[in-house]
């Protein structure tokens, strides 16, 4: 009994540290490196008809060349809502559009801004790793507990900080390697 009430705070563990990678890399894909990138559209919605919907579920996103992204809404009379949408966002681009097809072109980034997108993407790992630090906290507090209340033995508790804290140094090792991947594209000329 007491191992499957191990097993299953184990298996909550490892999810809320998978869920924090993704979290990780659903906020890297938004961020702009200099190239055309679809899921920088991700968070922007349009008021379509009274419901808000992501311009991804109304148009077709392309990458036309390396630094230009096309794209073509399905119904043309909400191709000025979706330019203003994307003009008012915060993703810095000037959409220009000929009323058929937006064309967000990415400019070359400097080396300054560079430097800025590199801090933002570290301080979201480090983010990430508190995050993950917070659930490691949440199980050893639990496992205390069972220590305490003669639930499982001191050999038995000890064995477990090291399962969990493995855990942590593998998750957090996929953490740094996500920034590592990330930062180099961003500061790739």
């Amino acid at each position: 009994m007491q191992q499957e009430i191990i097993d299953e705070k184990f298996f909550d563990y490892e999810a809320e540290l998978e869920k924090a990678l993704s979290h990780q890399t659903n906020e890297y894909l938004v961020i702009r490196a200099g190239r055309a990138n679809p899921h920088i559209l991700d968070k922007i919605s349009i008021d379509y008809y009274g419901v808000p919907t992501p311009i991804k579920q109304m148009a077709n996103i392309t990458v036309q060349e390396a630094r230009i992204l096309c794209i073509t809404v399905w119904d043309a009379s909400q191709v000025k809502n979706v330019s203003k949408a994307i003009a008012s966002s915060d993703i810095g681009i000037t959409p220009s559009d000929d009323g058929k097809v937006i064309r967000l072109v990415f400019p070359q980034l400097n080396e300054e801004r560079r430097r800025e997108i590199v801090k933002q993407i570290k301080k979201i790992a480090e983010d990430t790793k508190i995050t993950m630090r917070s659930a490691r906290r949440d199980i050893m507090d639990d496992l205390k507990n069972m220590k305490k209340d003669a639930q499982i033995s001191e050999d038995e508790f000890s064995s477990l900080e090291t399962d969990v804290q493995k855990l942590l140094d593998k998750y957090c090792d996929k953490v740094d390697s996500t920034f590592n991947a990330k930062e180099k594209e961003i500061l790739e000329i």
